[in-house]
Formats: structure tokens, C-alpha cells, sequence
């Protein structure tokens, strides 16, 4: 079950927001204070992806950040409403963009890179109502039980 669920309009002024909500969630599900800036540059990032997605296909439907508390783990999905190409999971998975669209290709995969870089669990589910990226770290009670 979310433990907070936010949907914001695709604008960029929001993505500071979510970051922000997305740190303090982290914080109060017991993440590391030393991973707490890796949570916030990668939300900022997945979100300022999702914003891009959005207003370059113009969809107007709102960005979804889903931060999920668990036993061992905490989650962050966010969500965006651009149709894929398919269906499928990946760890770099492929983008929304159309034919002769190779910038917004290489932008939207280097956004996808950059999150890797900071997310050791990350996971990228595309399909045709759009594609949601989910990212997982460890708590503290799952690092005092190892």
C-alpha cells in the first residue's frame, strides 16, 4: 500500500516538490541519511523525465510519484501517461518518442542512465498507458537484519 501518492501537473516548477516529499518520505521510512541526496537527484530526474514526456507529446493528464513503504524497503514509481512502444520491463527500457525524434531518444535514455547511476534497484515498465520507473532502496531495518 503507497504510502503517499502524488499527482502533479506537467510542469517543471512541481519536480522540486516532489523531490522534496520524496526525501522527507524517505527519511521517516527509516533510508539512510547518506542516500538521501541519491533519492533526491534520482526523483528529480525520473519526474523532470516524466514533465518532458508530457509536454512534448501534450498530454495533459498529471505525472504520478507513488513512495511506498515496505518491511525491508522503500519504493518510488513515477509514473508518466506517454504510450509505448510496447509492453515489457527492462532496466533501460525504451521511450515514447516517435519517428524523427532521435534528440528526445537520446535525451530520454540519458535521463534513464543517470537514474541507474544512482539507484543499485531500479526497474522500467513500459506499455501503451505509458511507463513507470520504479526505484528501491534498502532501510535501515533491512541493513540492521543483514
Amino acid at each position: 500500500m503507497p504510502t503517499v501518492e502524488l499527482r502533479f501537473s506537467a510542469q517543471p516548477e512541481h519536480v522540486r516538490t516532489a523531490r522534496l516529499v520524496a526525501a522527507a518520505v524517505a527519511r521517516r521510512a527509516g533510508v539512510d541519511e547518506a542516500v538521501l541526496d541519491e533519492v533526491r537527484l534520482a526523483v528529480g530526474e525520473a519526474c523532470s523525465r516524466a514533465v518532458g514526456l508530457h509536454r512534448s507529446h501534450a498530454i495533459t493528464a498529471p505525472v504520478t510519484v507513488v513512495l511506498t513503504e515496505e518491511e525491508k524497503s522503500f519504493s518510488i514509481e513515477v509514473g508518466d501517461n506517454v504510450p509505448g512502444p510496447g509492453s515489457g520491463t527492462s532496466s533501460l527500457g525504451a521511450t515514447g518518442s516517435g519517428p524523427g525524434e532521435p534528440e528526445a531518444d537520446s535525451e530520454d535514455d540519458m535521463g534513464l542512465a543517470v537514474i541507474s547511476g544512482l539507484v543499485d534497484d531500479m526497474e522500467v515498465r513500459s506499455g501503451a498507458d505509458g511507463e513507470v520507473i520504479r526505484m528501491t532502496w534498502p532501510t535501515m531495518s533491512a541493513v540492521a537484519l543483514s
